[in-house]
């Protein structure tokens, strides 16, 4: 018996029993599909978070008072101190280091904006000229924050674009006056839409100069140091420049975490590759559930089979003929199954991209073939048994149909 007799008889099987065949093929295309969509799932996160990150800019390196790492107890831990303020002299001391090419500090609360009868609650961000260099925004209208001394509370502000929308209804907002809190300030000008950026809605902030944001919301220190390096070969030395001036300006206490922007992707991919590698696992539990029922289906075929089998062998074909007949079928079944899986998960990438195009649902190259190669070799590994069961059949009982 030729591949191609076999391939031809194998075929026939299967297609005598349609609705045996498509159950098959069903199990296997879901599990596939299943790895596909959930692969493209896992790897639509880890995009999205690494395009947060990176939106927030280049070379980055941000500055939270306080350690975060383990260390011995100290005295100030006992006395229950907190941790020691940032400050705007830190933040100018911060630029006395080579690798450093602009500083933003950042002073973060919740106020209440107001203008013509209209009102709202929105978050106010204090921070400084850089931040726009920094965090790479646009425009719209007007002008950003000027480039002043940081210590002077100008009373200027600039405006997220659903700000504008929701409190000038049509009117150029540059020029005109609006209350924040209990001060009022002079709008400077408007950002163009930026949407969403780790958290925070850019489009629904007032950005003020920070001692003036300081000020209104009685905070004497700083959130956050968003600090930029001169390039990606002086990140490392940014946080070891920062780390060193910060420490002999705070008595000699390293009392501050730096964390860069690459140590943040870096460890978010770690989790996500983790994720994802676990969601294709996931998935292919679905596929052995597949091969376990092809195993199953297949065991009756043989005993609906037992006169065929009897006739074939009756007609001289050996035992290893009949095995590649039934590991042929289960092949096929295996092949059409992920063919069938990979047209199933890519209609559902599709659904998925038009439900949610800010998403990249994108399986990697790894799933495919994994999903493919796992499906095949459950179809074989699976097939086996009956395969063997098969060919031990007698010719003389298979032929009286015992």
């Amino acid at each position: 018996m030729t591949f191609g007799d076999c391939t031809r008889v194998a075929a026939g099987a299967l297609l005598r029993y349609p609705l045996r065949t498509a159950m098959m093929l069903l199990a296997t295309a879901i599990g596939v599909a299943a790895v596909l969509v959930l692969t493209a799932l896992g790897e639509a996160a880890r995009s999205f978070v690494t395009d947060e990150f990176r939106a927030l800019g280049t070379h980055l390196l941000v500055v939270l008072p306080g350690k975060t790492e383990t260390t011995g107890m100290g005295p100030g831990l006992m006395a229950g101190e907190s941790p020691r303020d940032l400050t705007l002299d830190d933040a100018r001391a911060v630029l006395r280091s080579r690798a450093v090419a602009r500083v933003a500090p950042l002073v973060v609360g919740a106020a209440t904006v107001s203008f013509g009868g209209l009102e709202r609650d929105i978050t106010v961000m204090g921070t400084t000229a850089a931040m726009v260099e920094i965090r790479q925004w646009r425009m719209a209208t007007g002008e950003f924050l000027r480039d002043q001394d940081w210590d002077r509370a100008s009373p200027e502000c600039v405006l997220g674009d659903t700000l504008r929308r929701e409190l000038f209804a049509g009117l150029q907002p540059v020029g005109h006056w609006l209350r924040v809190g209990d001060r009022r300030c002079r709008v400077a000008g408007v950002l163009a839409p930026q949407g969403m950026s780790i958290m925070a809605n850019v489009d629904e902030l007032v950005l003020m100069p920070v001692a003036a944001a300081q000020q209104l919301l009685n905070v004497p220190g700083l959130f956050r140091l968003l600090i930029q390096a001169t390039g990606r070969e002086t990140v490392a030395g940014a946080q070891r420049d920062v780390v060193r001036i910060l420490k002999e300006r705070h008595r000699g206490q390293e009392d501050v975490t730096v964390i860069t922007q690459d140590a943040v992707l870096t460890t978010f991919d770690g989790i996500f590759g983790a994720l994802t590698a676990a969601l294709a696992g996931i998935a292919a539990v679905s596929l052995v559930v597949a091969g376990v029922l092809i195993m199953n289906v297949m065991l009756v075929a043989v005993s609906q089979r037992t006169a065929e089998i009897g006739l074939l062998k009756a007609l001289g074909a050996s035992r290893r003929q009949v095995t590649r007949l039934f590991l042929t079928e289960a092949m096929i079944l295996a092949a059409c199954g992920a063919l069938a899986g990979l047209v199933l998960g890519y209609a559902a990438l599709v659904l998925m991209r038009a439900l949610y195009p800010d998403l990249a649902f994108e399986p990697p190259g790894w799933a495919l073939a994994g999903a493919c190669l796992v499906a095949l070799g459950c179809g074989v590994g699976f097939g086996i048994l009956p395969a063997r069961r098969a060919a031990r059949l007698d010719p003389i009982a298979a032929l009286a149909g015992r």
